[in-house]
């Protein structure tokens, strides 16, 4: 499988030989589980170097101290989070039984589903490879990646290094074009979890279907920002620049669009201004931020920029850098005035480009988020717990942010995952761990018992019992 593309029929060995695997040990103990993720992490820390010089080569540009910071070291914390709680996740769980059954006991038993798919993205390669790895191994499976070709390099280095961490049976890579990615989330795994576009999710759910196999999709979509009413402007804009300057856009909680006061706009261009400035000095030479992962992706950007004018809207570079096909470096832009109808308000962005949309309440805003599909994320600016209330209430999303953005993603207790169009199902820390087992519940029957009480013959002992049950 290293040099050769795998066919369907390897892909089909390869499940048969986890699978076998795991009915052979299909209870892992804690200590092996551990191990294990103890085995993940010296991998990755190990060979950060190495990651970091592939992921570069891949994009073209893309920071060292980027890489360690979004995927190594929110990795690693999984990783932590689970070597610490995870002993306690596998612990089954009393549930109560109702007076009527006592004095039998009823438990939860967590356990391991057995083998799963992970199709990874271009984006964060490693982190969104490693995370539902952690989650699967910390639940006692074994696992199957499929990682991105449009990361070939990081890929390739990803699949030799868990080669050399696990057991084929145990966690295997598969590389391949769009037509592996087909063949594998065609296998009738024991969950699925796929993080991608909307578009492609929807295949790799119907491809799933005629398997019956259970999925979590970490889609995406237009994340909004609401900078509400009593927001502190400066701070907001410097978050939301901060967010969507990440991996230069390409990032599925990135913020899409942003809901200003109107009357704003100016003094959020000029801050935006600054703070790119001052985060990107010499911009087109700066080192830190990271240029577009292939020309089609390029391509897209410019063409959303340039449908946007054609249609009315007025762009606003942030910096004096110009876009640059050669370099595949796009330097970010605000866009003011985009009618509703361009591709650039209908699609997920996944760059640099960032439409400000002015409103003059807050019904309003909550109005305008409310008649789109329901985002991977929202983030809102405000310091009125009133107005933190309502958006908290009257919106949904996967997951909010407060006075922040991105963050929440690196919240050891909290899960990620989308809902409606960004997505189904959650993972990280327990949830995650939760997604890869199965929630098994128990009856647990005591010797001396009232079930004799509930057999026949049924008559008159039987009426006055049910007249007391359903009087009780």
């Amino acid at each position: 499988m290293k040099n050769d593309l795998p066919s369907a029929a390897t892909l089909e060995e390869l499940l048969h030989t986890q699978r076998q695997a795991y009915l052979r040990a299909p209870y892992p103990s804690w200590d092996t589980r551990a191990a294990h993720l103890k085995a993940l992490r010296a991998m990755l820390l190990d060979n950060r170097d190495a990651l970091a010089d592939a992921l570069d080569a891949d994009f073209g540009q893309r920071a060292k101290a980027e890489l360690l910071l979004s995927e190594l070291w929110l990795a690693k914390n999984e990783i932590d989070a689970a070597l610490k709680h995870g002993k306690r996740w596998m612990k089954p769980q009393r549930r109560a039984t109702g007076i009527w059954l006592r004095p039998a006991r009823a438990k939860l038993v967590p356990q391991p589903l057995g083998v799963v798919g992970i199709i990874a993205p271009w984006n964060y390669p490693i982190l969104l490879a490693v995370g539902p790895l952690i989650c699967a191994l910390a639940a006692g499976n074994r696992a199957m990646i499929k990682m991105s070709e449009l990361t070939p390099r990081t890929s390739a280095l990803f699949e030799q290094l868990i080669a050399r961490t696990f057991a084929v049976d145990h966690v295997a890579v598969v590389n391949g074009d769009a037509a592996i990615g087909a063949a594998f989330s065609a296998l009738p795994f024991d969950h699925l979890l796929f993080t991608g576009s909307t578009a492609v999710g929807r295949r790799v759910m119907q491809a799933a279907a005629d398997n019956l196999t259970p999925v979590t999709l970490e889609l995406g979509g237009k994340s909004p920002v609401i900078v509400g009413p009593h927001a502190r402007l400066d701070a907001a804009v410097d978050s939301i620049v901060a967010g969507k300057t990440l991996n230069a856009g390409q990032t599925c909680i990135a913020p899409d669009y942003v809901l200003v006061p109107r009357g704003s706009e100016a003094a959020f261009i000029a801050r935006a201004r600054a703070r790119v400035a001052r985060l990107y000095p010499a911009f087109a030479q700066n080192r830190d931020y990271t240029t577009i992962v292939s020309a089609r992706h390029f391509e897209r950007l410019q063409r959303l920029a340039d449908e946007a004018a054609q249609a009315g809207a007025h762009l606003h570079p942030l910096t004096d850098a110009l876009p640059d096909a050669t370099r595949r470096l796009f330097p970010p832009s605000i866009v003011t005035q985009a009618p509703d109808s361009c591709a650039l308000m209908q699609e997920e962005i996944f760059g640099p480009l960032l439409p400000l949309v002015p409103y003059d309440t807050l019904d309003d805003a909550i109005r305008y988020v409310n008649a789109r599909e329901r985002p991977l994320a929202l983030y809102l600016f405000d310091d009125d717990r009133i107005a933190i209330e309502r958006v908290l209430h009257e919106t949904i999303s996967g997951g909010v942010a407060v006075n922040e953005t991105l963050l929440h993603i690196a919240c050891e207790g909290l899960p990620f995952g989308g809902v409606g169009a960004s997505g189904i199902g959650a993972y990280h820390g327990y949830e995650g761990f939760m997604t890869f087992s199965k929630m098994k519940p128990v009856l647990m029957q005591a010797r001396f018992n009232a079930r004799a009480l509930l057999l026949p013959p049924y008559g008159r002992r039987f009426d006055a019992l049910m007249k007391l049950l359903l009087k009780w």
